[in-house]
């Protein structure tokens, strides 16, 4: 593109200007009704620049309208998904920002779809029952709004680590969360069971109950949790967030999300246990259904359902 500087006029500085103005740059009014590249113009675009790691100066080359349009997509302006070359952008970044909040880590938000962030998105839409295609369309950014109260106005360079509870919140959560889990297969039974053992052995009054079927769910149950050894079949969705049991640090926060993007009755989720082709003993069953009362517990204190 040719460069716009000082002495320009008409519609291509008058999108120059609306797009400084949406990112916070002061222009003055009569710039701006006159479509002008006057004093105020050449002083913002001076100021991104400099914010924005460009070399010194007040023209807009090709480099700096890259970055502009960059810098003013929002969240829902496109469809996002991995491609070469990347898509980058700030509608990149708040998706990775928010993402990271939410306990589904694409690391730094560096602003560019790739890897890491699509993988980030598979996790969060299999969280949520949705088709894990790692597309963030609509539907997905939807999803991520109506979670705005978790994710707004918190740091978003993640990971989120959510460290072990004290006895007395693990109880208060134990004593009327009103959860139900149960497992479709022997292994997960097992994790299952001692999972509640743990749970009434922690708090006399305990109200997490075991059941043997989903259908079995008592009436008042508001959070159904379904524990299961095998993987859901690739590119299908369940209507049922889906978790593996991974990366612990960062589990509660992801069985929060989960939880509260269920759309059931009661909210339901599935948690995959890892465990892998090799021997499965008492110990590793033990070991899960202690990591994850542990998240159960973070998950739901103070969790408004």
């Amino acid at each position: 593109m040719d460069a716009i500087h000082k002495g320009a006029t008409g519609v291509a500085v008058e999108d120059i200007q609306e797009r400084l103005t949406s990112l916070g740059y002061t222009i003055e009014k009569d710039e701006r009704v006159e479509r002008a590249f006057g004093r105020s113009t050449a002083t913002a675009v001076a100021r991104f620049r400099l914010d924005h790691g460009l070399s010194l100066g007040d023209v807009v080359d090709a480099p700096t309208w890259a970055i502009l349009v960059d810098e003013c997509y929002q969240l829902g302006d496109r469809t996002l998904y991995l491609r070469l070359p990347n898509f980058h952008g700030n509608d990149v970044r708040q998706l990775q920002e928010r993402l990271n909040v939410l306990g589904f880590s694409c690391g730094e938000p560096d602003g560019v779809y790739g890897v890491h962030t699509e993988a980030a998105v598979k996790l969060f839409q299999e969280s949520i029952g949705a088709l894990a295609d790692g597309m963030a369309f609509q539907d997905t950014f939807d999803a991520i709004e109506r979670l705005r109260h978790v994710w707004a106005g918190k740091p978003a360079n993640g990971p989120h680590p959510q460290g072990a509870m004290g006895f007395a919140r693990a109880a208060s959560v134990l004593e009327a969360a009103g959860i139900a889990i149960t497992a479709d297969d022997p292994i997960s039974r097992n994790v299952a069971g001692r999972l509640w053992n743990l749970a009434h052995a922690t708090v006399d009054d305990c109200a997490l109950e075991l059941v043997d079927s989903p259908a079995d769910a008592a009436d008042d149950t508001r959070v159904l949790i379904v524990l299961s050894t095998e993987p859901l079949p690739d590119n299908v969705a369940s209507g049922v967030g889906n978790l593996t049991l991974d990366d612990f640090d960062t589990l509660p926060l992801r069985l929060r999300t989960a939880i509260q993007s269920s759309e059931a009755v009661p909210r339901a989720i599935r948690i995959e246990l890892p465990v892998g082709t090799g021997a499965f003993t008492m110990s590793d069953a033990q070991t899960f259904a202690v990591l994850l009362l542990d998240a159960i517990c973070a998950a739901f204190d103070h969790l408004d359902l």
